[in-house]
């Protein structure tokens, strides 16, 4: 099945005194969503985005918003996250007493939903069933939460196999890989099989809109 591969700028990188500016000239670069961590200093060691600042931006473009819960039991933010205005809510396996009915609340919900993937977390714990019910199968390439990691090469192995477990069972799913992906490494992850690249230092460092159109031309080729 032939997917067209999105780009998903992180805005963990962006500077936060510009967002609505750098939103809109992300938009019109070409990016396909803006992807969003949310963190709780539990489950990962740092904090970051909420609810309000989720709200208040979602005025600011058309993209699609991929909000990244980083939490412990994200059951107790989903609406919250919904109603700010996320268009895929993923949550993490790990983090999760129930993941399945975690993930059919966001279904039920009427947006995407995405299960993520610690680099440590073997592959078997997803199942079939799961596999069936999720849009997006997100697998972080560095731990999460962590500043200053390098890709991990594994990551390619671990890309390939779920893709070829999707095309199995469910041809339509995303994967999205996220934690330093760059210029010289991009090609390899879409290669291996992922759909929708997380992209943060590679795009906010120099210039924006020329490293999202660099990004997007190496993710064609």
């Amino acid at each position: 099945m032939e997917r067209r591969c999105k780009l998903a700028p992180s805005l963990l990188e962006a500077d936060y005194r510009f967002l609505d500016e750098q939103l809109k000239e992300m938009e019109r670069a070409g990016a396909d969503c803006v992807h969003i961590d949310v963190m709780d200093g539990t489950f990962v060691p740092n904090l970051s985005f909420g609810m309000k600042m989720i709200q208040s931006i979602r005025r600011s473009t058309r993209l699609e918003f991929d909000v990244h819960m980083m939490v412990q039991e994200p059951h107790r933010f989903m609406e919250w996250m919904i109603k700010a205005g996320a268009d895929t809510l993923t949550v993490h396996y790990e983090a999760c007493k129930d993941v399945e009915k975690t993930l059919a609340f966001i279904k039920n919900a009427g947006i995407k939903a995405g299960v993520a993937l610690k680099p440590g977390t073997s592959l078997e714990v997803l199942s079939t069933p799961l596999l069936k019910m999720v849009d997006v199968v997100h697998l972080m390439t560095v731990e999460p939460g962590l500043e200053g990691q390098v890709f991990i090469p594994e990551s390619l192995n671990r890309i390939s196999e779920v893709r070829k477990r999707l095309d199995e069972v469910h041809p339509a799913c995303d994967i999205e890989v996220d934690g330093n992906i760059t210029p010289e490494n991009i090609k390899s992850v879409v290669a291996a099989g992922a759909s929708i690249i997380v992209a943060g230092k590679a795009v906010f460092t120099g210039n924006m809109v020329d490293n999202i159109c660099r990004m997007r031309q190496l993710m064609a080729d």
